[in-house]
């Protein structure tokens, strides 16, 4: 393997690790944020920047059930994180195309279909309880990510397709 391809992995391996320690960090942020909310109401949402007010109460339950969401990204996060991971490691021992990583392309797919979803779902509660006052900006849709998740469903579908060719073939030989 060329020196380049070797050094990219190891990055790779290192940023994947990194980032699904960050994904923790983010998680228990959230969760922070999200008890808080409930047991320091008006400390937390004057530190979000939102007055405790009666007519605040759309704005805090949407805010809540954002975080809720949030939260549910995590594992989501997760699994796409270590099965990525997985995949830069059979790549690293020279085998890439192997039926786990069809199979972990897969569940990759229904993570990242999973996060667009939740996307979908963000983006739709901030938009019914934003405020000119209380503006809330997030995006319920992202064309890449949707892109991403049909490209991740076909790639699954390739490796698997290319396993079975490959083993077929050492079946002949």
């Amino acid at each position: 393997m060329p020196r380049a391809a070797s050094a990219a992995l190891k990055v790779s391996q290192v940023a994947l690790r990194l980032l699904t320690v960050l994904n923790s960090v983010y998680g228990a942020m959230i969760f922070a944020i999200l008890i808080g909310m409930f047991m320091a109401e008006r400390w937390t949402l004057t530190a979000l920047g939102v007055p405790p007010a009666p007519e605040s109460a759309p704005l805090v339950q949407g805010m809540r059930m954002i975080a809720v969401l949030g939260l549910a990204g995590v594992p989501l996060n997760f699994i796409v994180l270590s099965r990525l991971l997985a995949i830069v490691d059979t790549v690293s021992a020279g085998d890439p195309f192997v039926a786990h990583n069809a199979v972990r392309l897969h569940s990759i797919s229904w993570a990242v279909l999973g996060q667009q979803l939740l996307q979908l779902a963000i983006g739709t509660i901030a938009s019914s309880v934003s405020t000119p006052r209380h503006p809330l900006h997030i995006s319920a849709f992202s064309l890449g990510g949707w892109l991403a998740v049909i490209l991740l469903f076909v790639l699954a579908r390739v490796f698997a397709e290319g396993t079975r060719m490959r083993d077929e073939l050492d079946g002949t030989v």
